[in-house]
């Protein structure tokens, strides 16, 4: 597999460590750039350090300046390197000229070196060292073929690679050990326990609902269980399904405000209690979404071309989405307030950067275009208030952004920053991922570019009751099938229809909507119900079916096939559920 093949895998299986950042702006390379003080009261601090922030948050660069290691060991990029090592011959293993000379030899006939001669180790002229449990690795030459460049490996050099594998446990598989190994020299003197001290990331985390059906937990990623998600208009905050990409930032709330600036503007530093004070307050009840919701039956489902090519990311079910009634300030007032001029055409998007950081201190950001964020119709909160109570931490609180309609990965929790800008967001989560491609474009021939980034999400739906799997008696006669359907957009669901043969023939649910939903401002999904008979003496195998209709009279595609692409997003095929009837 090429290079350029590598770096793509890479990039979208949620790790940064692969590509050389892009930060939205220059000021978004590190929190640090909000003002003094807000960067001293945003984050609790834990021995002195700061929670919640960059490299020194964690402690995890010191004198091992262990950072980037991950790069090299990210599981996309080691499917991808095993392939090679498969196809070509093994290479001699990298051994640095300094490797044997004057030191003891471990079991394994290798040399045992310090700590302090790893941490000596840190640039090509030296020999590039990292550490991984009592190993040491030579990985030299691997530093100019690394697909997201040298910059970010080169961080990692003489220290050890655990902080990263902490930080994203996507990377605690043997293939992944095993192309380390390759590059082994030596032992490292004292076992791990020799390394810089690190500290767990995530040890900070909040307490989840044991309900939630986890998929990651280190970054906690967890889904709403299919029966809750139609118990109630409105999802419980317990029960909200939870997608985070970076560790829950620790934030002082009595402490917190946001930096709200861009050209031509007034910069403004707004605590909560200030946006309370100075705003009319706004209520929006919106379906949050994740991008990849329901991309299990996605991965499922071959890639049509015949390729082979593989699907990357969560095995989300129908559970990455929940509605909740939001409580803030609208963005548009504040940003009028700022002294945002409704027709200037030099600002094009608003810019969201969060609190979240990785390993380098580059936050979550994202963007929007100017035309929703300042529409009086637009609705986008910054939000304090979920379901009637503060929003918690795992959900952005003390204060998140709402863009109502469109995908989730634009409603930015524990927002730091807003600014107004001519271009959109060059981060990650804004250029390399949250595309979606033709069902013939796969890792080799991906061009990111080529696609723009997802706002608006297209018409879906859902089963929730009976679940996949399901036994049903003749007894009873019939099946009720309950689910939801949402449009992006503010478009509203006008008709679901169901079917108990597999979408042969359809018949409609019954709908219940929030009872402020407005046609065009449709923000929440609409619930359905419908009880249909089940055919009469039928024993065996039904495949129930959903497909939705919005306002517009969009529809869903019969199949994932005409819809597949590598990254698994909007899916919006018409939903199947195989149950048994007894």
């Amino acid at each position: 597999m090429a290079v350029r093949s590598c770096f793509q895998t890479l990039l979208v299986t949620g790790h940064r460590w692969g590509c050389t950042p892009a930060p939205c702006c220059s000021w978004t390379r590190s929190l640090s750039s909000i003002n003094s003080s807000t960067q001293a009261t945003n984050s609790s601090n834990t021995g002195g350090q700061q929670a919640g922030r960059g490299p020194s948050t964690w402690g995890l660069f010191g004198a091992a300046a262990a950072a980037g290691a991950v790069a090299l060991s990210s599981s996309a990029f080691a499917d991808a390197r095993s392939k090679e090592l498969q196809a070509t011959p093994a290479a001699p293993k990298p051994v640095s000229q300094a490797a044997g000379q004057q030191h003891s030899k471990g079991s394994d006939g290798l040399p045992v070196f310090t700590a302090e001669e790893v941490a000596q180790h840190r640039t090509p002229k030296e020999r590039v060292w990292v550490t991984y449990k009592d190993g040491v690795f030579d990985v030299t030459d691997f530093v100019a073929q690394h697909p997201g460049g040298a910059g970010k490996i080169m961080l990692a050099a003489g220290g050890a690679v655990e902080p990263f594998w902490g930080l994203y446990q996507q990377h605690m598989k043997q293939e992944v050990r095993d192309i380390l190994e390759q590059y082994r020299i030596g032992s490292l003197k004292g076992g791990a326990a020799a390394a810089a001290p690190t500290e767990d990331p995530y040890r900070n985390e909040p307490r989840r609902h044991p309900a939630l059906i986890v998929l990651s937990d280190k970054p906690f990623n967890g889904e709403t269980p299919a029966q809750m998600l139609t118990a109630s208009p409105v999802t419980p905050n317990d029960m909200f399904f939870v997608r985070h990409h970076l560790p829950v930032p620790v934030i002082d709330s009595e402490k917190f405000s946001v930096a709200v600036e861009g050209a031509g503007m007034r910069s403004l530093q707004l605590s909560v209690q200030q946006l309370q004070q100075n705003f009319k307050k706004a209520q929006v009840a919106a379906t949050v979404q994740c991008t990849g919701n329901r991309r299990n039956q996605m991965k499922a489902t071959p890639a049509p071309d015949g390729s082979g090519a593989q699907i990357k990311g969560l095995d989300w079910d129908v559970g990455a989405i929940s509605t909740a009634e939001w409580g803030g300030v609208l963005l548009r007032d504040v940003l009028l307030a700022a002294g945002l001029q409704p027709r200037d055409a030099s600002v094009q998007h608003i810019h969201f950067v969060g609190l979240d950081t990785d390993m380098t201190g580059t936050p979550y950001a994202a963007s929007i275009p100017i035309d929703k964020a300042m529409s009086d119709a637009g609705d986008v909160l910054l939000a304090w208030e979920m379901n009637g109570q503060p929003i918690p931490r795992d959900h952005g609180g003390p204060l998140r952004v709402i863009v109502p309609g469109t995908t989730g990965a634009r409603s930015v929790k524990w927002i730091g920053r807003i600014v107004a800008s001519a271009d959109e967001c060059q981060g990650h989560w804004q250029q390399k991922d949250y595309k979606a491609f033709s069902p013939g474009t796969d890792w080799d021939n991906l061009d990111w570019s080529a696609a723009p980034a997802i706002q608006e999400m297209p018409v879906v739906s859902a089963i929730c009751e009976p679940t996949e799997g399901a036994q049903l008696s003749t007894y009873d006669g019939e099946v009720t099938i309950k689910g939801y359907a949402w449009s992006g957009g503010g478009r509203d669901i006008i008709r679901v229809d169901v079917s108990v043969d597999g979408g042969k023939t359809w018949s409609p649910a019954a709908l219940n909507k929030l009872p402020h939903s407005k046609p065009s401002r449709a923000w929440a999904w609409t619930l359905y119900e419908a009880t249909l008979p089940l055919p009469e003496g039928f024993k065996g195998q039904l495949q129930l079916a959903c497909k939705a209709t919005d306002q517009n009279y969009n529809t869903q595609p019969e199949d994932v096939s005409s819809i597949w692409n590598v990254r698994g997003l909007v899916n919006n095929a018409w939903h199947k559920v195989n149950v048994t009837v007894e």
